[in-house]
């Protein structure tokens, strides 16, 4: 019995022991961990938004237009005398679901892809590295104006368009990953025993990207924030009367030098949360990857 309770600690001090190293190694990342509780303030404000926020972000008040900050309205209002705060708050919610959802499906498509060239190579690994070339030679804004001129102007085709121009970088990725791991002697041996090529994939090459992925992921969707707050600023993305950060700066160009806030604090807002995103990503690569000493 105490053979058997010695061994199943083992197992658990093993299995613990890969995540409280990374823990270990995070917890020195002071800048990225920083970030991260901005992050989740801002997420969580963002969700949670109705239940604490008292004004309505597209409630007009004619009596408080273009008006400076104040105990009533933090960050002033705009033109029809919204209250530029709530919008802000609000608009993180349109700014932070585009960045999710790009990401995560650009994502999923391209290390689906980046590993499926890695592990096959031969003509399927030219094919998709061929598509991968040609949609690098897009600059990412210059991509994703192009999907949007096929599929319409909209948030939800935002995302896509966005998604579009992160799969080849995915891909690259998982692809260099999976080409040094299909050498190992592990995997060989799982051929020799007869393992199917989809175990193979989902139990040692998978996991095995992950943590590059991770890390890409979560500096890409800063990345995927300043793209549709530029799709939106040039009328492509979020339509007024939406309070998406992009599309409040264009609202408030016209009236720079009158009204600066109505620019200033939606640009703080995309500056801050872009910069998060990067902090917390560096943090990350540096807690993940054992051969950065962070002592």
């Amino acid at each position: 019995m105490s053979a058997n309770t010695s061994s199943d600690t083992l197992v658990a001090e093993a299995t613990r022991k890969p995540f409280g190293e990374f823990l270990r190694r995070f917890a020195r990342q002071k800048a990225a961990i920083v970030a991260l509780v901005f992050l989740l303030l801002l997420i969580g404000s963002a969700i949670f938004a109705p239940l604490f926020m008292t004004l309505d972000p597209n409630s007009a008040d004619y009596n408080a237009i273009l008006q400076g900050s104040s105990a009533a309205h933090w960050a002033g209002t705009d033109e029809y005398g919204r209250d530029i705060f709530t919008r802000i708050i609000y608009g993180g919610r349109i700014s932070l679901a585009v960045g999710f959802l790009s990401v995560t499906l650009g994502g999923l498509i391209g290390v689906f892809l980046g590993i499926l060239a890695g592990y096959y190579g031969g003509f399927l690994d030219s094919l998709i590295m061929r598509i991968s070339d040609v949609l690098f030679a897009f600059p990412g804004i210059l991509l994703a104006i192009a999907v949007i001129a096929i599929l319409g102007p909209g948030i939800d085709n935002v995302i896509y368009a966005v998604a579009v121009f992160s799969v080849p970088v995915f891909a690259r990725l998982s692809r260099g990953t999976t080409l040094s791991m299909k050498k190992a002697v592990y995997i060989d041996a799982a051929r020799a025993i007869g393992v199917s090529d989809h175990m193979i994939v989902l139990r040692h090459l998978l996991p095995g990207t992950l943590p590059n992925v991770i890390v890409y992921f979560s500096m890409r969707i800063g990345t995927s924030i300043l793209t549709a707050a530029s799709l939106s600023f040039i009328g492509l993305g979020a339509q007024p009367p939406s309070s998406e950060w992009g599309a409040m700066l264009a609202a408030g160009r016209s009236y720079m030098g009158v009204a600066d806030h109505l620019t200033l604090y939606p640009g703080i807002a995309i500056f801050v949360t872009v910069l998060a995103f990067n902090v917390f990503g560096d943090g990350l690569r540096d807690a993940l990857d054992p051969k950065i000493d962070v002592n």
